[in-house]
């Protein structure tokens, strides 16, 4: 078990993953200081969806009730055909989604999820304006130097800076995305702009023949909506991949011309909307360099085809801080061995799959997604880590 008074730990990186990992690192007993770019937290982000297996992340970190104080718990997982509004698939969630799990199934805005995030971390454990610009490794310990011409050093640094992470870059070298052909408009507005369309009490998903639009509300009063979208882009200078760059509302609607009239509704409701170009990257030989490791997006980016990316964030958090705290992990590095070996598998297979389709249908079961439980799941063994480590570099 690692000494808890002497690893110096700079997590960077204070979005989803990296707040959750300051908070679960703090909860097994170790001091953290996470270095964030922004200047100050701002509600950003549209809807996300937190299924069982994250929200027992949450449960263990103490915001679970807060969530659901202000979270929408869609009734079931409905999918429509994207002309005519035929149901091909109605799933359960609610209730049945709970007892099956153990936890439910919510739709929030991600400004509550990360707001929650942040309260569960004193204030002054973050360091904001933090923008990192060079990592370096002497010796046991890592340098960071940041815009502002501050440098620190620490024992450990964790990398949960995200898909355009400059720590990915110093453990497995510079590697440029490749434009998977798709891109995604995203919105989030009052309902009260529905004007009369209704989107019922499930999380709706509408198909087309290649394309679909997901729509839900994001909070418990359901007087607030979002949808996200996935569909062909064949410029790909047209679709960078970032969240801050406005879509324009006819492009938008006219690529769902053929949809639904309450699809149309909902699109036209929409104020403004975003667009994002959908990339992906190869998964990582190693998740680690010396005392440097990775987590979330930073780790095994995803596109949001299957809403998985945060959650994969969440579990990261969760097991990386338990191999902190184990008994076989006398050293981080260590404890990174253990931590890869658990995570990556699962990982990977999320990864794959967020890659592979467009949307995760309905036909196929979730246990074995919804049923993980990153608080108890069986750490690695120390011998184990070792010699898939040895293979997976082979």
């Amino acid at each position: 078990m690692l000494a808890r008074q002497t690893p110096s730990i700079a997590i960077v990186g204070a979005g989803i993953g990296g707040l959750a990992a300051a908070a679960a690192l703090r909860k097994v007993g170790f001091d953290v200081t996470v270095y964030e770019q922004a200047e100050a937290f701002a509600r950003v982000g549209a809807g996300i969806q937190q299924s069982p297996n994250a929200i027992k992340v949450h449960r263990g970190l103490g915001i679970e009730d807060r969530l659901r104080q202000v979270a929408f718990a869609p009734a079931s997982a409905l999918d429509r055909e994207a002309a005519t509004g035929k149901v091909t698939s109605d799933r359960p969630l609610g209730k049945a989604v709970e007892e099956r799990y153990g936890a439910p199934y919510l739709v929030l805005h991600r400004g509550d999820l990360h707001a929650a995030l942040a309260a569960s971390v004193p204030a002054s454990c973050v360091i904001r304006g933090k923008t990192l610009v060079r990592l370096e490794t002497r010796g046991p310990r890592a340098e960071l130097r940041f815009a502002d011409g501050a440098e620190i050093e620490a024992d450990v640094v964790i990398g949960a800076d995200g898909v355009h992470s400059l720590v990915r870059a110093f453990v497995a070298g510079p590697a440029a995305p490749r434009f998977t052909g798709r891109l995604t408009y995203r919105a989030d507005f009052p309902a009260s702009l529905l004007r009369g369309v209704k989107i019922g009490t499930s999380r709706t998903r509408w198909w087309g023949k290649d394309r679909h639009i997901v729509v839900a509300y994001v909070t418990r009063a359901c007087d607030q909506v979002y949808f996200s979208t996935s569909l062909p882009e064949q410029g790909e200078r047209t679709a960078r991949e970032s969240w801050s760059g406005l879509g324009d509302r006819a492009e938008m609607r006219a690529a769902f011309r053929d949809f639904h009239s309450d699809v149309q509704g909902v699109l036209a409701a929409a104020p403004e909307v975003h667009k994002r170009g959908l990339y992906e990257r190869d998964p990582l030989a190693t998740w680690s360099r010396g005392r440097v490791v990775l987590l979330g997006d930073a780790c095994h980016p995803m596109t949001p085809n299957v809403a998985c990316g945060a959650a994969m964030a969440l579990e990261d958090a969760v097991v990386l801080a338990r191999c902190f705290g184990d008994a076989d992990c006398e050293s981080p590095e260590a404890a990174f061995r253990i931590y890869e070996a658990t995570r990556k598998p699962r990982a990977s297979v999320v990864q794959a799959g967020s890659s592979a389709a467009p949307g995760m249908r309905n036909d196929t079961s979730p246990d074995w997604l919804y049923g993980y439980d990153a608080w108890r799941v069986p750490l690695r063994s120390l011998a184990t880590a070792k010699y898939e480590a040895t293979n997976w570099e082979a």
